[in-house]
């Protein structure tokens, strides 16, 4: 099976829509968050807790790193259905490049996005979930939902404690 190949290069659609693309303000804040993260970090933690895709046989599966991304999306732009995630990929430039899918190639499947869920046990979502968490705030940053319009990063105003500081302003205030 193995995972679904992406072309790299640009197509006729992308090549067309460049000079919007450029001034898409929901496409560069999505890059910025991209840009932020170390996926290899995430991408590895998916690959000890997910199976699917490894076999050589049959079709090839989405990798869990896309699918991982969709299921931030959703969560990032408050999307309340795995149906109108699909749509909101199929209708978005800025999802379509945050997620690398060629312009062209239409979405997963709402049925992938329950089906991937399934299969990452609930533990090691929320784990993944701290790491990226974690990631923002070393770099004083968090990402603010959006609902439906786009997330943002934003500059964090303190530093969060780190695990020390919490624990001897818990000893101050016994």
């Amino acid at each position: 099976m193995g995972f679904k190949k992406r072309s790299k290069d640009l197509s006729f659609a992308e090549f067309t829509l460049k000079s919007s693309m450029n001034k898409n303000r929901s496409l560069e804040r999505l890059l910025k968050i991209d840009r932020s993260l170390d996926w290899d970090m995430i991408e590895q933690m998916l690959a000890i807790n997910y199976n699917t895709g490894r076999s050589k046989k049959g079709a090839g599966a989405y990798s869990p790193l896309l699918l991982f991304k969709c299921i931030l999306l959703q969560k990032w732009f408050r999307i309340n259905s795995d149906f109108e995630l699909e749509c909101h990929i199929n209708d978005r430039i800025s999802f379509k490049k945050f997620l690398g899918i060629p312009i062209t190639d239409p979405s997963p499947a709402q049925q992938t996005f329950s089906r991937f869920r399934k299969r990452l046990a609930k533990k090691a979502l929320e784990h993944i979930y701290s790491e990226i968490t974690r990631q923002f705030e070393r770099k004083g940053l968090a990402v603010t939902d959006g609902a439906a319009v786009d997330p943002r990063l934003v500059k964090l105003q303190r530093r969060p404690d780190t695990k020390e500081k919490e624990a001897q302003r818990k000893i101050n205030f016994s």
